[in-house]
């Protein structure tokens, strides 16, 4: 969020709820690009036991200058079999979920959200500070 914001004048001022149920929805059936860091990747082979260069042949591709996660026919993610296989070290995007910016920007983007994901309006009640922290890549949920 832009700084600029006072906490008073967001749409989420009053705080939003939300708790992974690890569902899965956000990780399959819709194609796209999970953005990961080369630290992200050192992470995510370590907690499969693998070596870092045969994770990166098996689960990652190149997009331009940035690195993402594969997915599978029809949009899942690589990772996800059942549930996620990297949950406890996946990638920031993942652990920012459902506090993206780009959500933030826009109640209507965050209420698309809510309906496709039924951890949002349950669980824990993050303020407004901190979901802003989270926005920033201070923290995470």
């Amino acid at each position: 969020m832009a700084p600029s914001h006072d906490i008073g004048d967001v749409w989420f001022s009053r705080g939003v709820q939300f708790s992974c149920t690890r569902c899965g929805k956000c990780c399959r059936g819709e194609p796209g690009y999970v953005w990961i860091t080369a630290e992200e990747i050192d992470r995510m082979a370590k907690h499969r036991n693998m070596p870092r260069a045969e994770f990166v042949r098996q689960y990652v591709r190149r997009e331009g200058l940035r690195l993402s996660l594969k997915e599978r026919p029809g949009g899942d993610c690589i990772l996800w079999h059942g549930t996620c296989t990297v949950y406890d070290v996946r990638p920031r995007q993942c652990r920012t979920f459902p506090f993206w910016k780009e959500a933030l920007q826009a109640k209507r983007v965050f209420d698309a959200m809510r309906r496709d994901c039924p951890g949002v309006g349950h669980g824990k009640l993050y303020t407004c500070e901190e979901i802003l922290a989270i926005a920033q890549g201070q923290r995470e949920t």
